[in-house]
């Protein structure tokens, strides 16, 4: 049977009312402990705390109980309802609590796969965004290749920082070409950092950017954990001695680089004997190319010297130093011990007539050199004629070309060759013949 609130007011006021003939004219309300449990507590003003004592006369209370009942008449016959469905709506309106931490998951996961982004795209708009520079129209198009290629774009040092935070998360790109970007010391700290994280990167250019020592530390770093890169290209760099002393460690622990590029940078006697020591020690290299440095005197006998231990090395570009007698003296130990060495290239080494004749000596019994470049050279045409003489008496040559362009030779080397080109008909020998000659 359902009781409505009006017929259970009705059943309790005429007690109130009693209770209050029997006491003083005021009634004290709002504490819980002086009641009766099983009152209603619609019988309480709206202003009433529990724990206080408030003052009420009956004559406001009879008022306040008959607008309550009017408004629950206006109630049943809008709803046609009984006043406790009220309390049933305001329950199913409440959200369980395992529903709510569903909710929360389901949120939290579609912002997971939002955020995971495996080429970097969302990560690169929002750098440039935060470092305020214009996104490269040219790097999103390509962001999905395996190769980027990236040179004389202009990027600069923030351009370069925005592009190494989309880089960390890159999954697909295996092959950067970065030359020429004016990323300086700075920009070349931001790709070192990026590729301490990414390990898809095998092949990288850096070349023309100015990175110095700054850079040079920096990749160095790199290089001591990175275990993906095999290719660095680092010419016109600004490296000096400097940077030599911290490319040295990288290169004495790093067996993963397979080719490095070095050239046209500062490297000038002490950068020779720094990376002379490590090149002695490194067991991962397989080309190294200092070209166009200033590496002579001590410097250029000590690399050659630390060239001499090494066993990996198979191509050497040291073209545009400065040798001299005394760097060909220590390459000729070089060319009778080393066994690894294919390919060597020592043009413009102020390389003299008695130099040449050093290299003869270890060429005749050298077994694995396959090239040697030694043009513009002052060898003379009889250092040309030693080292070709020296190479027909090796059985075990392996020589397959012999450059010696801008060095004029007379008719006994032409003579020479015609006969060696009889017994070892696959050698190419590259040379300028004197004028007479061709006329006759």
């Amino acid at each position: 049977m359902v009781v409505s609130k009006k017929m259970m007011k009705e059943s309790i006021l005429p007690s109130v009312c009693e209770d209050d003939e029997e006491g003083e004219n005021n009634e004290t309300l709002g504490g819980i402990a002086s009641r009766q449990a099983s009152r209603p507590r619609s019988v309480y003003s709206r202003g009433s705390v529990d724990g206080q004592r408030v003052l009420r006369s009956r004559l406001s209370l009879r008022d306040e109980q008959n607008a309550d009942e009017q408004k629950e008449d206006e109630f049943e016959k809008d709803t046609g309802s009984c006043p406790c469905d009220g309390q049933q709506m305001e329950e199913d309106c409440v959200i369980p609590e395992e529903d709510y931490d569903i909710d929360l998951e389901l949120d939290a996961f579609r912002n997971e796969r939002q955020a995971y982004d495996p080429t970097g795209q969302t990560r690169y708009k929002e750098a440039c965004k935060m470092l305020s520079v214009t996104p490269m129209s040219c790097f999103l198009r390509n962001i999905n290749q395996t190769e980027l290629n990236m040179m004389h774009c202009g990027l600069g040092p923030q351009g370069i920082k925005a592009l190494a935070v989309s880089l960390v998360t890159n999954t697909s790109i295996l092959k950067m070409n970065l030359r020429d970007n004016w990323m300086e010391g700075m920009g070349g700290a931001a790709i070192a950092d990026m590729l301490k994280e990414n390990c898809y990167i095998t092949e990288i250019d850096l070349s023309e950017n100015s990175v110095g020592e700054h850079g040079a530390r920096a990749l160095s770093g790199m290089l001591l954990e990175n275990t993906t890169l095999v290719s660095l290209k680092l010419s016109g760099s600004h490296l000096d001695e400097h940077a030599a002393r911290h490319l040295a460690p990288a290169l004495l622990s790093n067996q993963k680089l397979q080719h490095l590029d070095l050239s046209h940078n500062r490297f000038g006697d002490i950068a020779g004997e720094i990376l002379g020591a490590a090149i002695a020690e490194n067991i991962g290299m397989k080309s190294l190319n200092l070209a166009w440095n200033t590496i002579r005197g001590n410097g250029a006998i000590a690399f050659v010297k630390g060239l001499e231990a090494n066993i990996f090395l198979r191509t050497l570009d040291l073209s545009y130093n400065g040798l001299g007698k005394e760097g060909a003296k220590a390459l000729e130990e070089v060319l009778k011990h080393n066994n690894t060495l294919e390919d060597l290239n020592i043009s413009i080494n102020s390389i003299p007539l008695v130099g040449a004749i050093h290299l003869a000596i270890g060429l005749k019994v050298n077994s694995t050199l396959r090239i040697l470049k030694m043009s513009r050279n002052p060898i003379q045409s009889a250092g040309c004629f030693a080292i070709l003489k020296s190479v027909q008496a090796n059985p075990k040559s392996a020589l397959e070309f012999l450059d010696f362009s801008d060095n004029y030779v007379d008719k006994e080397f032409e003579d020479l060759f015609n006969t060696v080109k009889e017994t070892i008909p696959n050698l190419q020998v590259k040379h300028e013949i004197k004028t007479e000659l061709k006329k006759s």
